[in-house]
């Protein structure tokens, strides 16, 4: 079983990498799928803010 080490070794930590990518990736997503909707609403607030002065 010595033998294999070093390649189980390499398989162990491609895999935390592509894990590691992975949840990287998800988290980048979320921010940008959350700044969107914060850029939405706001700018939603100051088209509502908008039609009050213009009343």
């Amino acid at each position: 079983a010595l033998e294999n080490f070093p390649l189980l070794m390499y398989i162990l930590a491609a895999k935390t990498l592509i894990l590691c990518l992975a949840f990287a990736g998800v988290k980048m997503y979320q921010s940008k799928k959350i700044e969107e909707k914060l850029k939405r609403e706001r700018e939603e607030k100051l088209k509502r803010e908008a039609e009050k002065k213009g009343d």
